[in-house]
């Protein structure tokens, strides 16, 4: 099996998409979302505008935008699962595919030094 990055990191951000849906769009929540699905959802397009760089270290920069994106993704799944004791269980499970990107692209930026 081919492992496709640019697939794995679009399909981060449907699940966050979806599973954004679930919740109440409520004082405490309106913030909290918001932040969030500006940078899970930045994360794959960084790496798409990665993929076309116009130079090795335009390529690094992006791929570092990703890495911060998904290291910030974390936080925000965080704190919502707090808001949202009910859904602890859907937002670990993000927690950890966000936790596992900011590996992929620290590693990927570090091969690029």
């Amino acid at each position: 099996m081919d492992y496709n990055l640019e697939e794995r990191v679009a399909k981060f951000g449907e699940s966050i998409i979806k599973f954004l849906k679930t919740l109440l769009y409520n004082d405490l929540n309106k913030p909290l979302l918001n932040q969030l699905i500006r940078s899970a959802t930045s994360i794959g397009a960084n790496y798409m505008e990665a993929n076309q760089a116009s130079s090795r270290k335009d390529f690094r920069n992006k791929i570092k935008i990703s890495q911060k994106e998904a290291n910030e993704s974390k936080y925000w799944l965080r704190m919502i699962a707090v808001a949202n004791s009910n859904k602890e269980v859907e937002c670990k499970k993000l927690l950890q595919e966000a936790h596992e990107l900011t590996l992929i692209f620290a590693k990927i930026s570090r091969s690029c030094e």
